[in-house]
């Protein structure tokens, strides 16, 4: 989770560089408001087009973990979009959703019991 972050980060920074010069570096009201939209629609494009394209994003890669639907295959933009939105929520409620895999029987993750998804060990 800590290198998806880290990533994340790195998205959403060099994302930011435009947004920032049209704006002169100067958020509020509106325009910070606005930002945020932006941040979270850049970070659930590149979220939602790794999990559909492959099952992985790059630190998912590294230890070797995969995005499934939960009858194992491949998982549709539609339910990637669902899982992703269901993940922000997840973590705006105090991360309530991933207390939650402490929790379960299979340890999945709320999010993706609700999206019909799963994490699984990958061979690749």
């Amino acid at each position: 989770m800590i290198y998806e972050s880290l990533l994340a980060f790195a998205i959403a920074f060099f994302a930011a560089m435009p947004f920032y010069g049209a704006t002169s570096g100067r958020l509020s009201g509106f325009s910070r408001s606005l930002f945020q939209i932006y941040l979270i629609v850049i970070l659930g494009l590149y979220f939602v087009w790794c999990w559909h394209r492959g099952g992985q994003t790059l630190p998912m890669k590294t230890w070797k973990l995969r995005l499934v639907s939960a009858d194992g295959g491949p998982v549709s933009v539609r339910r990637a979009a669902l899982r992703y939105l269901l993940a922000c929520l997840s973590v705006a409620l105090a991360g309530a959703g991933l207390v939650w895999a402490a929790f379960d029987r299979d340890r999945q993750f709320l999010h993706d019991r609700l999206a019909g998804t799963r994490i699984v060990r990958s061979d690749n």
